[in-house]
């Protein structure tokens, strides 16, 4: 028994001693620290810290869909005539945030990406150079996709550098959807700024900005593909009779210098904003000069000019009235920088010329500055715009928005005759190379009656009722009124008349008598869904 006990012993000691020798022999895995997402509380709601990291991260975004009529009465060949349209529009938001010993670092960034069609679009929307044709959905290229960066910046000790919104801004159609009052919202442009913070709510900000986004063209009265505006060089008994083109594609040379003062308290805030927008243009082609005779004079180069512009505003919270009442009142004035005045808010700054609605019956003229023929130098044009703006809470589901605008656009009278004694020279009889931009031989009923370079005034009224029956939902219709006018005399109404601009012997003569107006408008209705998340 015992000598069978020692064996079964062994047995068993040297099981375990082969058992521990195998089990060393194996790699030992050990479980990795399982990394959960924390909340991060001192940003507000949405934040969590990005795992391994101090960096609070918030994720949001928003989708969005609008279905808009517009009156439109169209009987110009190949116009839109579109009086309807939808868009779908989807964005994203990241906003980083680290607590250092400088402050806050922050990084925000926004995407956005949407198809829209007809009608939809408005004029800040136009300015999106990123739109693109939906190619193979609409014959006619009026289904536009697009994808926009629409913010992308770093904040830190006072400082902010990237794409922002310009700091000049001050209402910014913050209670609308179309954004259909003058006054400047420049959301998305490139800046380097610095605000500096005082106490009380007082703060200031220097602010070097893009001044590709606050640009409208100086004017070129052809119609070709070359942004050329002609010029003198060459006189017959003190007659003008040749002219050479000076090349008035502006260049990126100066940013536009922006400075603001702001207040912000208990009942509202307020701020005063400056800016100052170089206008400049290329030289006097070396081209031969067209015309005959004359002696050839020499024309300076066209200096470059500052525009500049100041607005005001005020926003007032009016708890007393109902939580979240707020009202906002604006004015702006610029001088070769009508963007900053946001006269041409509705229609898009981009383009010399524009309508602010299909089949409009003239062209608004948007440029900052004309060349003057006989000098070769700039002629500023003048702005200015004035809103107000009101929410109204029913109830804490219901709430209203009333808004409204009046806005001008002055040419000096020295300008319009200048290009019309141009006109004589290059082009006298037709307007062949002028097309609707032609002035006219001043003196002729054809120049009383042209639509280039007219002062203009516009007016919008308008208003809203949104439901939100749960929170971040938003449902809602908009309506506004607007019109636009010039602000002395006639113009062709070419959409009565679209041949006119072709007939100018025939107007000037009697025998064509062109339909004219003094104003037109235009009433618009959307309709949105909105999610923020």
């Amino acid at each position: 028994m015992n000598v069978l006990k020692r064996s079964l012993l062994g047995s068993a000691a040297a099981l375990a001693a082969a058992g521990s020798a195998h089990a060393a022999d194996l790699p030992v895995k050990k479980a990795a620290p399982i990394a959960y997402v924390r909340v991060c509380s001192a940003f507000g709601a949405g934040f969590f810290y990005i795992p391994g990291t101090d960096t609070c991260l918030r994720i949001s975004g928003r989708a969005r869909f609008e279905g808009a009529y517009q009156t439109s009465s169209s009987r110009q060949p190949g116009a839109a005539g579109d009086t309807s349209g939808y868009r779908g529009l989807a964005r994203f938001n990241l906003d980083a945030r680290t607590q250092t010993a400088y402050g806050t670092l922050r990084a925000f960034a926004r995407l956005d990406a949407a198809s829209r069609t007809g009608v939809i679009h408005s004029g800040t929307m136009l300015r999106i150079g990123q739109a693109y044709g939906a190619t193979g959905v609409d014959e006619a290229g009026r289904v536009q996709q697009y994808v926009n960066v629409d913010k992308a910046f770093i904040q830190f000790a006072g400082l902010t550098a990237g794409r922002a919104s310009s700091f000049y801004d001050f209402y910014a159609h913050d209670f609308e959807f179309y954004g259909a009052t003058s006054g400047s919202d420049n959301a998305s442009t490139n800046l380097l700024a610095y605000t500096g913070t005082f106490g009380n709510g007082l703060s200031a900000t220097v602010s070097i900005e893009d001044p590709v986004f606050t640009r409208s063209p100086v004017f070129a009265p052809f119609t070709n593909a070359a942004a050329v505006t002609p010029v003198f060089v060459g006189y017959t008994n003190g007659v003008p009779s040749r002219y050479g083109n000076v090349d008035t594609i502006q260049r990126s040379r100066l940013p536009d210098f922006v400075g603001v003062l702001r207040v912000d308290q208990d009942w509202g805030s307020a701020q005063l904003s400056a800016a100052t927008h170089e206008i400049n243009v290329g030289n006097l082609s070396t081209a031969t000069a067209a015309g005959t005779g004359g002696v050839l004079t020499g024309i300076p180069h066209t200096n470059a000019v500052q525009g500049w512009a100041v607005q005001g505003g005020v926003k007032f919270n009016l708890p007393s009235i109902a939580p979240g009442d707020t009202l906002y009142l604006q004015g702006a004035y610029a001088n070769g920088a009508q963007s900053y005045a946001g006269y041409c808010m509705i229609a898009g700054c981009y383009r010399q010329s524009n309508t602010g609605f299909d089949t409009q019956k003239f062209e608004q003229y948007f440029a900052d500055a004309s060349i003057n023929p006989f000098t070769g130098q700039l002629q500023t044009s003048t702005s200015f715009s004035a809103v107000a703006s009101y929410l109204h809470y029913w109830s804490p589901e219901w709430r209203s928005a009333l808004f409204g605008s009046y806005g001008e656009q002055d040419f000096s009278a020295g300008a319009r005759l200048a290009q019309g004694a141009l006109y004589s020279l290059v082009s006298p009889s037709s307007t062949a190379v002028f097309g609707s931009n032609a002035v006219g031989v001043p003196g002729t009923r054809f120049y009383q009656l042209s639509q280039a370079l007219r002062d203009t005034y516009q007016f919008v009224l308008g208003g809203s009722l949104i439901w939100s029956p749960v929170t971040d939902l938003d449902i809602g219709v908009e309506a506004f009124y607007t019109q636009i006018g010039v602000r002395n005399g006639r113009v062709i109404d070419a959409d009565k008349s679209p041949t006119a601009y072709a007939n100018v012997a025939g107007i000037n003569a009697g025998t064509f008598v062109p339909r004219t107006a003094t104003q037109d408008s235009m009433t618009h209705v959307r309709f949105r869904v909105q999610r923020d998340f």
